[in-house]
């Protein structure tokens, strides 16, 4: 496998919050050169609602050294909108490109979940309820998927019109993407779960055998699970365990789940051999860290068990809550056994 990789989120934003704060460019490059040296990634998806915390981010993962697919996963925009932001990054991925920098510009993420107007319902929460009924979804599929490349087709030209590296889109099945466009195939459906494990190994296979039928790379833009017992059966769906407030922040968990690292580390093992063994070219671990679900030594309390990041944050900075991590006495969060996991399959 060619790209060895990691989302990094800087800040995912719903209703009057976001995924990651407080954002610190100056822990941005500290955690950008971990993320390298230490992790020994050589690629990282970086992916946010904020064109300016983006681009502070590609750049530290550039200065790195690192191969940056640069993502927007924006939320709630318009169309126009959308393109508007795609149009700003893709301005910062050329000039990267144009220091020596590999760079992937990404035009977009789950534009039919996330952006308006694809989907009936005025906040994600009513979207995600919708495609969790297929009854009340499977009819509007078509016209999805139409209004999902008519977008596409457009981001792919004002994208091309800034950067002339290569190009990609972080997909879902709903989307049904038309790839004539696009250099490489991506997919943020990259989960194994209980539902899909017996033919996991099947779906990676067919997924490679699409992109060598149109002669182009296949990246698997997510994949993941949290680090709780039972975490490896739930995939991608770990924010189901959580109770939301009304401001989109997490509260607790709604249930007494027992914290798990061993077997979030082993999901990652396993799923990168099926990766690695089918021929995906690029996969990016979901993700570095969740800030927005730190760890708290209450067992309800404790929103890092429902957390996907390879690293466990603490609640509050480094140093105001008391707690510093061992390792990294300079950063607000401790690795996981996923975080040694990863950096041993990655550096082998």
């Amino acid at each position: 496998m060619r790209g060895k990789g990691i989302n990094y989120d800087t800040g995912f934003f719903n209703a009057r919050t976001s995924t990651h704060e407080p954002f610190d460019p100056e822990v941005v490059q500290r955690e950008m050169r971990v993320i390298r040296d230490d992790l020994h990634c050589n690629a990282v998806r970086v992916t946010g609602g904020s064109v300016d915390r983006l681009n502070v981010a590609a750049t530290h993962a550039a200065d790195a050294g690192l191969e940056v697919w640069l993502c927007p996963f924006t939320n709630g925009l318009t169309p126009d909108e959308l393109l508007d932001v795609l149009a700003e990054c893709a301005e910062h991925a050329e000039r990267l490109r144009q220091r020596g920098a590999q760079v992937v510009m990404v035009t977009g993420s789950e534009l039919s979940l996330f952006t308006a107007g694809f989907l009936p319902g005025e906040t994600l929460a009513e979207r995600l309820a919708l495609i969790a009924d297929p009854v009340r979804v499977r009819p509007l599929i078509g016209e999805v998927r139409t209004r999902v490349n008519d977008l596409l087709r457009r981001a792919v030209h004002v994208v091309r019109a800034r950067f002339n590296g290569p190009v990609s889109y972080a997909s879902v099945p709903l989307d049904g993407v038309d790839w004539s466009r696009f250099d490489i195939i991506a997919t943020d459906a990259g989960y194994r779960t209980a539902a899909t494990a017996e033919r996991f190994r099947e779906l990676i296979r067919a997924f490679v055998a699409q992109g060598r039928a149109q002669g182009k790379p296949v990246a698997v833009t997510e994949f993941g699970c949290s680090s709780h017992r039972g975490g490896s059966d739930r995939g991608g769906t770990g924010d189901s365990m959580i109770v939301w407030g009304d401001d989109g922040r997490a509260s607790h968990l709604n249930g007494d789940y027992v914290r798990d690292e061993a077997e979030q580390a082993a999901y990652l093992r396993e799923v990168l051999d099926v990766f690695e063994t089918e021929g995906v070219d690029a996969a990016f671990v979901y993700t570095f860290a969740r800030y927005d679900l730190p760890h708290r030594d209450d067992r309800r309390a404790d929103l890092d068990r429902a957390s996907p990041g390879v690293v466990k944050v603490f609640d509050g900075l480094a140093g105001a809550s008391g707690l510093s991590s061992r390792r990294y006495p300079d950063m607000p969060w401790e690795p996981k056994a996923a975080f040694d996991a990863l950096a041993e399959l990655y550096g082998a």
